[in-house]
């Protein structure tokens, strides 16, 4: 169910029917945008993949410094206090295989190659209210058209993302949209990656409990729901070339969450030094071992905080060797003119990168074809020639 607040009561309405939280939503998908845009941008051969990690966290960072710097006055304390803002998902760079979250520190980054399938996923948050995106595309490198099996799973995953967004509606199902994945990933020889979820954000909660499965296995199975007003979603849609199966890689994990329900008093000086940054800066959202001041205390901090249980783990998960994954992630708002993407990019060099198979199915084609731009309600037109210019 969607947060509903009582003002009477003096409580904070935290949904979309409070316009205070639909503007920082929105603003954070600008911001979200600008520093996706950048980084796909720098994203050339011979790109350092931790710069371009940094330089991503570093615009979300400066670009939501400049917003909501009043002080405010917390409705439960009567205290006035900063709004929170900032970081809310690392910038991950995973390549080729790579299912996601390679976010490595400086000594044991790697360099983009011409060719190499890239996604970006990164998100930013104002007040806790979350907005993510991911994109994928091909490093340029002068190789002419990209029309191999890289091509398919961009086209693949893309064509999923697009599927979705139109049926991420009142009233339907979280079931209707990972079956659409499916139907979708078959038309370009391709599987849902098992194990990635898109999820239902809330005020300071990135992966809620409403999720819906990117394919549904033995293990899995969705727990079905309708989409309500007023809810918010980060879709999160990833295809293989391969079976879909992934597993973890020996490339180090720098991505965490506080596991907020659990504490521990640490021993070591290091292990309470990280934990006390990480409940000071992060208390809740993902974070970068990146971001921690002093690496060494990141390296041995973080060790014993998961020997504790006190960290989740964003683990580095791969497909299998020479297979291909592509990824793309928005941000939809549930509002009462219908749905509305607040973030991702459009398809990269559509002209460059050119699958030989396409979308056959008759439903899919017609769900792709309708529109995915909420209607806005046509007002009575009373205004004289002059005020509509000025309108406009």
């Amino acid at each position: 169910m969607s947060d509903k607040g009582n003002e009477s009561e003096g409580e904070e309405v935290n949904d979309l029917s409070n316009p205070d939280v639909t503007t920082k939503y929105q603003s954070c998908a600008v911001i979200v945008n600008k520093a996706l845009e950048q980084v796909v941008k720098a994203c050339v051969a011979d790109a350092d993949i931790a710069t371009l990690c940094g330089a991503g966290d570093q615009t979300m960072i400066e670009e939501t410094g400049k917003l909501y710097n009043k002080k405010v006055k917390d409705k439960t304390s009567d205290k006035v206090k900063s709004i929170e803002k900032g970081i809310a998902f690392p910038t991950c760079i995973s390549v080729n295989e790579i299912v996601g979250s390679f976010s490595p520190f400086k000594g044991e980054s790697r360099q983009l190659k011409a060719g190499d399938l890239v996604k970006v996923d990164l998100a930013c948050h104002i007040d806790g209210f979350i907005a993510a995106a991911a994109h994928s595309f091909v490093v340029p490198g002068g190789e002419g058209k990209v029309e191999d099996r890289r091509a398919d799973v961009i086209h693949a995953a893309h064509n999923a993302a697009e599927a979705a967004l139109r049926l991420v509606q009142v009233g339907n199902t979280n079931t209707q949209v990972t079956q659409v994945f499916s139907k979708v990933a078959e038309e370009f020889n391709c599987k849902p990656v098992q194990g990635i979820r898109s999820h239902q954000l809330k005020k300071h909660v990135i992966d809620g409990s409403r999720s819906i499965l990117n394919v549904e296995t033995q293990e899995e199975v969705n727990e079905s729901f309708e989409f309500e007003m007023n809810e918010v979603y980060c879709i999160d849609v990833v295809m293989s070339t391969g079976e879909g199966k992934c597993k973890e890689t020996e490339l180090r994990s720098t991505v965490y969450k506080r596991a907020v329900e659990t504490s521990y008093q640490l021993k070591t000086q290091k292990a309470r030094q990280f934990i006390s940054e990480v409940n000071k800066r992060f208390p809740a959202l993902p974070f970068s071992l990146r971001a921690i001041e002093d690496e060494q205390v990141a390296r041995v901090g973080v060790s014993e905080a998961r020997r504790h249980e006190l960290l989740e783990e964003y683990p580095v998960l791969k497909e299998k060797d020479k297979e291909f994954v592509a990824q793309f992630k928005f941000t939809v708002l549930l509002l009462p003119g219908g749905t509305k993407k607040i973030t991702g990019l459009a398809l990269s060099s559509p002209e460059e990168v050119v699958s030989q198979l396409e979308v056959k199915d008759e439903d899919l084609k017609k769900l792709l074809a309708t529109s995915a731009n909420p209607k806005k309600k046509k007002k009575k037109d009373t205004k004289k020639d002059g005020d509509k210019k000025e309108d406009a």
